[in-house]
């Protein structure tokens, strides 16, 4: 396993959950929600700011594909994200599969006693850090990297 601090991320279309891991890659935990910034750049900068911050080795992105494993336009918005992200980072940046990760998020913290409304501010954060637990899980169990890399592009 190798060792550093992830970064997992959820993006959603109103918010994007971002959790850590430990520098050992074995727990992730909850970092905190980011309001999406669909028309600037302030989510990225807000993400970019955690991954500096924590010293990260390595941002998962939650890649959320159907359940059958088509692309939907959530797939689209995700990968799209990851590119964007990947060009102001200097870390690799990776897509891992995130089916079931939010329904996953909605039934544990149903199950911790919080109703839907007092699940609003934190289900991002709890889906993001499903997503990179999964992640390290993969990757303890395997010995390679999870998911699959965003490629650099141009920066802006």
């Amino acid at each position: 396993m190798r060792s550093g601090v992830r970064i997992g991320v959820d993006v959603g279309k109103v918010r994007i959950g971002v959790s850590r891991s430990d520098n050992h890659g074995m727990l992730a935990t909850p970092v905190g929600t980011v309001a999406r910034d669909l028309a600037g750049l302030t989510d990225l900068v807000r993400i970019r700011a955690v991954v500096v911050e924590l010293e990260a080795v390595e941002v998962i992105v939650g890649l959320p594909l159907a359940l059958s494993g088509s692309v939907t336009a959530s797939t689209d918005d995700a990968i799209n994200f990851a590119a964007r992200l990947k060009q102001i980072l200097d870390v690799p940046v990776r897509l891992v599969d995130e089916r079931l990760s939010t329904v996953s998020a909605q039934s544990a913290l149903r199950a911790s006693g919080r109703s839907a409304k007092t699940q609003r501010p934190v289900i991002d954060q709890v889906a993001a850090t499903i997503i990179l637990q999964h992640a390290l899980d993969s990757e303890r169990a395997s010995g390679r990297p999870p998911g699959s890399p965003v490629e650099p592009t141009e920066r802006p």
